[in-house]
């Protein structure tokens, strides 16, 4: 799809009521912070009957702490789909079998056992869960993890598990994927950044949430806006009519995307959305 400017908003006005968007690489500054602009707009969307969700493999724990000014009744998709809330009400949750926990689980030690320096998080619903305790590897998994248990045995965890994540201090689709591929199918193996890859059901989206999401507010894909940067987007970017891809964005979501929103690091999320709610003006 060509795109006729670097930015490019749609003209107006706009009926929408449901703005869906990711965090790293997308809402996130090049600090990794939520842009301080916004939460005034959340606040006049909110005003305007708009629901802001945002949309990330990390887990609800560390969503509802970041969003923990907005209060109550924050609308969530956690884990790259497999959890979605609307306030206190769970609209999906989508838990791995447990014989698929373990096969993902051994496959990584065995990974790592023939020395790829990698751990593993088995990502649950009341918390996260971790066998690997050094420092290095706590520190990649902390800024997503809000809810993290140091656990002897990751067989031993009782929890409904929503998703398996493995950190490759490598290169994680060149090194670590491989190990993986064998899984899909049944499960699907997403690589998320150069270093996470997400291993979840086999019909868990971020678009499948976006959609359970849709039907439960009654809101239709031409009244949603998604933006998205990476390969675990390009779902919720087919989900909504309004869809961005960062300028940032991996060429893969830049071609599936509608339209094309400023980079992460210029706030491209807030300003979009400025120009959507402004609309029209000359």
């Amino acid at each position: 799809m060509t795109h006729h400017d670097a930015f490019h908003v749609p003209d107006g006005p706009h009926d929408i009521r449901l703005v869906v968007c990711d965090m790293d690489g997308t809402l996130l500054d090049a600090a990794k912070r939520i842009p301080e602009a916004l939460w005034p707009l959340v606040t006049r969307m909110k005003e305007r009957g708009i629901l802001f969700a945002p949309a990330s493999g990390r887990q609800h724990a560390t969503l509802a702490r970041q969003f923990a000014r907005l209060g109550d009744g924050l609308v969530v998709i956690a884990e790259n789909g497999a959890y979605v809330r609307d306030g206190a009400d769970e609209v999906s949750v989508s838990p791995l079998p447990d014989a698929a926990v373990g096969e993902i689980v051994g496959t990584v030690r065995a990974h790592a056992a023939r020395g790829h320096d990698v751990g593993v998080v088995v990502c649950g619903r009341r918390s996260a869960y971790v066998e690997r305790t050094d420092a290095a590897f706590l520190a990649k998994c902390e800024p997503y993890y809000a809810a993290l248990d140091k656990v002897e045995d990751l067989d031993d965890v009782e929890d409904d598990i929503l998703k398996v994540a493995i950190y490759d201090f490598g290169d994680a689709a060149h090194d670590t994927a491989p190990a993986l591929a064998h899984l899909a199918g049944e499960l699907k193996v997403v690589v998320s950044d150069r270093h996470w890859i997400d291993v979840m059901r086999a019909d868990v989206d971020k678009g499948v949430a976006v959609r359970a999401l849709q039907e439960a507010l009654g809101v239709t894909p031409a009244q949603t806006v998604v933006f998205g940067d990476y390969l675990n987007d390009l779902e919720m970017i087919d989900a909504a009519e309004l869809s961005f891809a960062m300028a940032n964005a991996h060429p893969d979501v830049a071609a599936r995307a509608r339209f094309t929103a400023p980079a992460n690091t210029d706030h491209g999320v807030v300003v979009t959305l400025r120009r959507l709610l402004d609309h029209p003006r000359g």
